[in-house]
């Protein structure tokens, strides 16, 4: 039996980026749980550990799968819950391989920010619903949540965190730049980011643009994103400050300010996805241009808090942005009021409720127990 909240995030390596803000987010929101870290066994997380947070360097990068389904085996047997913050798939396969029947209410949490969809996987996903109906599951969008309740589960809930510390501005702030924040990514549109400073180049623009250009968990890109890296670097645009090292928390929560946030994102991946960059975007009052046919367009659309364009030409793009400019104030205004509702403990709340009423039941079986991990002697 161990008295923690095991929370298993496999690619979690040091604490700039999305794992380590993910966690962060969830640690604000309920600073009380007691957490341990399952992480990737080169982890340097200072400021993680700092806060009283156990962890556990585990993760071999090569074997993370083999040692998931061995770790989730080991957990299993105990009776603390788990959190996958970043589901996939696998985990849920996994967790269901190893279980040996079928997993206790209040065990296992598993949290997805994305999901593929295939005949083949919605039919195992049904079977999987069948065999374990009392798993916890959280996804970022409602088309996530919708299809997990449709393959059969009934503990589905939605959880958009806010991953920054973007506290919410007090009012709206001039213009700074415009801004393309996050991991650089195909899906993300980097390309259409790319080409837009080619066109402010051409053009003898001034306007200032701020790209973060950082990689995945391993510093990776894709090799589109690569290429395109390489056309930004060559680049002769003055007012153009490209970010390629991951920042932290507060570092990134700072871009915001007084930006136009670009997201011209790809409607095949973000159609019923959602990202929390664009609610830190509108927490801190910088309104938004994203393109049709995204998560984001339909807040945007439903919101003022920025404008949606058709197709994310570099045309198009800039003249959302200069049409923004012309009435600055007032879309940040609309930002900032579209922001208002999503406080991080707000957030989280569907997820952290549950995880507290698994905590207290442990404690409540097991009031002095000693805190052990799975192999401690």
């Amino acid at each position: 039996m161990s008295g923690s909240l095991e929370i298993v995030e496999p690619t979690l390596v040091g604490e700039a980026g999305h794992c380590a803000a993910l966690f962060s987010s969830l640690q604000r929101a309920a600073p009380f749980l007691p957490y341990r870290l399952w992480v990737d066994r080169r982890a340097q997380l200072p400021q993680i550990a700092g806060s009283g947070v156990a962890l556990r360097p585990y993760f071999h990068r090569r074997w993370r799968k083999l040692q998931a389904l061995w770790l989730y085996r080991r957990l299993l047997r105990g009776d603390a819950p788990i959190l996958v913050p970043t589901a996939t798939w696998f985990d849920l396969r996994a967790m269901d391989l190893v279980s040996g029947g079928r997993i206790e209410p209040l065990r296992a949490f598993l949290y997805f920010h994305k999901w593929r969809n295939s005949p083949a996987r919605d039919a195992a996903l049904q079977r999987l619903a069948l065999r374990q109906p009392a798993l916890h599951l959280f996804g970022t969008s409602e088309a996530i949540v919708a299809h997990l309740r449709r393959a059969g589960f009934e503990q589905v809930r939605q959880v958009i965190p806010i991953l920054g510390e973007v506290a919410p501005a007090a009012k709206p702030a001039g213009f700074r730049c415009l801004l393309s924040a996050g991991a650089a990514r195909g899906d993300k549109g980097f390309a259409h980011v790319v080409d837009l400073v080619e066109l402010l180049q051409a053009r003898a623009s001034t306007l200032p643009i701020v790209v973060q250009a950082s990689g995945d968990h391993y510093g990776r890109h894709d090799p589109r994103t690569r290429e395109d890296l390489q056309r930004l670097r060559h680049l002769d645009y003055a007012p153009l400050t490209v970010l390629e090292q991951t920042l932290t928390a507060r570092e990134y929560a700072d871009l915001f300010d007084g930006g136009i946030c670009l997201q011209p994102y790809e409607p095949e991946h973000y159609a019923d996805k959602m990202s929390a960059v664009t609610f830190d975007a509108l927490r801190a009052g910088a309104p938004i241009v994203t393109v049709a046919g995204t998560s984001m367009a339909a807040i945007v659309g439903a919101t003022g808090a920025g404008i949606v364009v058709e197709r994310p030409t570099a045309e198009a793009l800039l003249r959302a942005c200069q049409a923004i400019l012309g009435d600055y104030a007032h879309f940040c205004e609309r930002a900032l009021a579209a922001g208002a509702g999503h406080s991080t403990s707000a957030a989280w709340r569907a997820l952290v409720e549950p995880l507290e009423q698994a905590c207290a039941a442990v404690r409540c079986r097991h009031p002095n127990a000693v805190d052990r991990a799975p192999g401690d002697r």
